[in-house]
């Protein structure tokens, strides 16, 4: 986050009736900006924990969300953390802030809610936030995907994501390198092992993960048979009856951004 090496603006959901932002972390405004998608066209921000590198755009754009505050609109869903704090990080959204978007709800495990035309189901996570939580999004056409957030390997932890088609494991370091609250490329080979989807994708790297983040995808597409790639700037990747990544011919320089790429 601090170097930049890697964007750290979140990901950028669309749908026919959906126009979400997960994790807004530093730079979401501007490089949404950039990328030419309008944040006051957002209609939900989902905010998987209370930690600075997801969490730092969501008040600049739950205020783009409401029109600069003249339009009480949108959904707010955030983990416990962010909206209340806990014994171990602080309230990181306002009361104020909280008071804008038209529904708010404390994410906590097994919630579920609508938004347009999405389903969204709350992973449980294992992370120094003790109340960080995934993501399942149910589509009606195209089946699931999952962003499992800052999360160690549990036991279980497939249990949540078992049938999405496409699998985003926030994976901060190599082969042979565990940091205790996030995942190694070995836990997303178990995890990739047990859920099976039909993609994955590795992002939220630390830097000693991203210069080696292609070659430890291809260590997981190698032991699972699974296709995966790990996540670049202005990544695009479009749910269909066939997963595909791409850039559209609009883009402009920076384009809808989907990943985090560092921790």
């Amino acid at each position: 986050m601090i170097t930049q090496q890697r964007r750290t603006g979140g990901i950028r959901i669309l749908s026919d009736n959906s126009n979400i932002h997960l994790d807004p972390g530093p730079g979401a405004l501007i490089y949404s900006l950039e990328a030419g998608l309008d944040p006051q066209k957002i209609n939900a921000i989902l905010v998987s924990h209370s930690h600075t590198d997801h969490v730092t755009d969501a008040q600049v754009l739950i205020e783009a969300m409401s029109r600069g505050t003249k339009s009480k609109r949108g959904l707010l869903a955030a983990a416990h953390s962010v909206l209340y704090g806990n014994e171990v990080c602080g309230q990181s959204i306002s009361n104020y802030h909280q008071s804008i978007p038209e529904k708010v709800i404390d994410a906590q495990v097994g919630v579920k809610f609508s938004i347009g035309d999405l389903e969204v189901r709350t992973t449980r996570a294992e992370h120094s936030d003790p109340d960080a939580v995934g993501f399942r999004l149910v589509t009606a056409d195209y089946g699931d995907f999952a962003y499992t957030s800052d999360s160690e390997y549990f036991g279980g932890i497939e249990d949540y994501y078992k049938g999405v088609r496409l699998l985003i494991l926030c994976v901060l370091r190599p082969y042979g390198r565990p940091w205790k609250g996030h995942m190694t490329t070995e836990d997303a080979i178990k995890i990739a092992e047990k859920v099976r989807p039909e993609m994955t994708i590795i992002t939220h790297f630390g830097m000693g993960m991203i210069f080696k983040a292609r070659g430890e995808a291809q260590i997981i597409e190698t032991k699972t048979g699974i296709p995966t790639k790990p996540a670049t700037d202005g990544m695009h990747i479009y749910l269909a009856e066939e997963i595909q990544l791409g850039i559209p011919k609009k883009q402009r320089g920076l384009g809808e951004f989907l990943g985090r790429s560092e921790h």
